[in-house]
This record gives C-alpha cells, structure tokens and sequence, in this order.
C-alpha cells in the first residue's frame, strides 16, 4: 500500500525536516508540498539538502491543494492550522505540528496563545510513549485516529523525562523544576535580530522566563494523564548555540519511601521495549548531538539524596523526535503501519 502524503509549510525547519522523513519512507509517495510566502518557488532553493525534491515547485497552500491525500501534514504557525484542517475530509489523515489542537481546555489555550483565534478544540495526542493513569500509553489510542496533535519539542523533552515517576508515585508533581538548553532551530525559520548567528553565537539566552512559556500548560496536561492530581512546574528555556537539540533536565521532590533502588526500577520498567525512547546505564549521561537527525529520546535519571530530589536528563532533536519524527510515528500507529516505519535510531556524529 502506497501512502499519499502531502505538507503544509514546506519551506520551514519542521516542513522540511517532515519531507526528509517521508523521502525515506518505504510506504509513502510525496504528493503536494506547499508555503505560503514561498509558493511558487523551487523547493530546492529553500531545502537545498532534499535533494530528491529539489525541483518540486512549493504550492499555495489551500484545501483544493491539499484535498485528495492519504495523509496531510501542517506544519504551519500556531493558530493557521484550524482553518485550514476544517477544509479537509474526515477520511484524511490530518497531522498538526502546531499548537492549535493540542490543549483539552479552552482556558489554557486564551491564557497561552491569547485570544487571537479561537480554540480550536483537541484532537488524539501524538505522544505514542505518554504514560496513562489506567497503564496504558497513548499510542493504543492512535490507532485508526484521523486527526493527530503533535506535541511540542520542549514538552516532549520533559514529559519523557519525569513521567516514570509521576506515573509510579515517586515524586511530587506539584514541585517541578526544569531548565532546557534548546537550538535555534526551534524558534522557527522567521528573520529576528536575536536569532541571528551574531547575537547568538558564544552566548546562552534565556526566554519565556517567569513561567509564560507556552509549553507549560502542555507539560500539565501530560502529566495529569500520567496519574498526578495537580501539577506545578517552573519552567526556563534557555537558547544555547546549537542549531537543534533539546537537553532537558527536569528535577522533582521525592515522595516518602521513595529511594534510589525504586527509581531506577520506574525508569527501567517505563522504558523497557520503548523502540525510540532509551534509559541510558547508570553513569552515563545523555547529550544533544547523540540525537541529532534521529527519532531518539535518550533519558538518565538520579537522586540527589542531600536535597531529596529526583534529577532526570532528556535529550532529542527538537526537528525529528520533537516535531517531524513523532508526526510520522503517530501517522503510523494511525494508519497501522509498523510503528518504526521511516524512522531510525541512529544520530549523526560527529
């Protein structure tokens, strides 16, 4: 069976990376690629590294466009995506990388994205891994799905990273910590003077400080399936030279009796089978270039015993696991392929 994919936002980071995927993919056809700006350009002069599709010409991206697909991908700013997957057919397989369908309430999008556009309702999540309070995981809920949620590199990163203790009852989900070091490849391909190499190169720069990130209220949501009541976390982002990556190190209190031994067994029972997501030997310690072009997740856990804390570590590349990797994996699952179909494991060193 061949698969008919077509994506929106083509000439962006995540578009791009998207078609990467699925020119490697062996049950898919690449059918319309489309921007906005672009539109009737040469791929390749915006993806020069596709070099496959280098000649397509990028369409305007519209529903006659995108209509008659197997699958269509979004890959479109926050609040861009409702309007256009309101346009599709129900049979078609819609993939939002954006944030638009995401959230469950209504609350949190206003609060997040503002009041610009309205919410637009969620769609299944698209975290296969996310651990559920029931012991299920989320992807036994993509499977034949029509309309998917990616989630948000950044979430990704901490929710893999903490969930096994959320889920067990070993750490306190209303005193998390977590400070990520990010590439600049996930704050998009627009031209701003804080992005560019001269202001960026050689330095760290914080974001999103004082808990405004739009994340956050994404990360809750998580780890409210996982099992956690109430969720309260304090989240700093920091942009560090890198053109991708996401190391995330997520620290929360201990519950009483938890100790060393159990957290450890959490992590290793979480994990065990996970095809993209990897507990790492004790000692060692993940890093960001160990991920890069992969649809890897490496994550290592600790207690810091004199402060009473679980301290985890999860690195990803923000364009693959955190965006295009699990809008493949998901389409997969809903489409009832082999979950690992088009994707690897293996990063690009050095």
């Amino acid at each position: 069976m061949t698969i008919r994919v077509a994506v929106s936002g083509a000439s962006g980071y995540a578009g791009g990376e998207i078609l990467r995927l699925l020119a490697g993919h062996p049950d898919v056809e690449i059918g319309a690629v489309t921007a906005h700006s672009s539109a009737g350009e040469r791929l390749g002069d915006h993806q020069p590294h596709l070099r496959s599709l280098a000649d397509r010409t990028i369409a305007p991206t519209t529903a006659e466009t995108l209509a008659g697909h197997d699958v269509v991908v979004l890959a479109l700013p926050h609040g861009a995506s409702a309007a256009v997957a309101a346009e599709l057919g129900p049979d078609t397989l819609v993939l939002d990388c954006a944030a638009d369908h995401r959230l469950v309430a209504a609350q949190d999008w206003a609060a997040f994205y503002g009041d610009s556009h309205a919410h637009a309702g969620a769609w299944p999540y698209g975290m296969p891994e996310l651990m559920l309070a029931d012991g299920g995981r989320q992807r036994d809920l993509l499977a034949g799905v029509r309309r998917v949620a990616v989630p948000g590199c950044n979430v990704t990163a901490v929710t893999l990273g903490i969930q096994p203790g959320v889920a067990a009852g070993l750490v306190s989900a209303e005193d998390l910590v977590a400070v990520l070091a990010v590439g600049y490849s996930g704050a998009g391909r627009a031209l701003r003077t804080h992005l560019l190499a001269a202001e960026g190169l050689g330095s760290a720069a914080p974001y999103a400080v004082g808990g405004t990130h739009r994340h956050i209220p994404e990360i809750e949501q998580n780890l409210r399936s996982a099992g956690a009541d109430h969720v309260r976390i304090s989240f700093t982002p920091v942009l560090v030279p890198m053109a991708r990556g996401v190391l995330a190190t997520t620290t929360a209190r201990l519950t009483p009796g938890a100790d060393a031994r159990t957290v450890r067994a959490a992590w290793e029972q979480a994990y065990a089978g996970e095809p993209f997501v990897e507990l790492l030997p004790q000692g060692q310690w993940p890093t960001t270039g160990s991920t890069a072009g992969a649809n890897t997740a490496l994550v290592q856990v600790a207690v810091d015993e004199r402060a009473g804390r679980v301290v985890t570590v999860c690195a990803l590349d923000n364009l693959v696991k955190g965006t295009a990797g699990a809008a493949v994996q998901s389409m997969n699952l809903a489409l009832g392929l082999p979950e690992t179909a088009g994707l690897t494991t293996e990063g690009v060193a050095p």
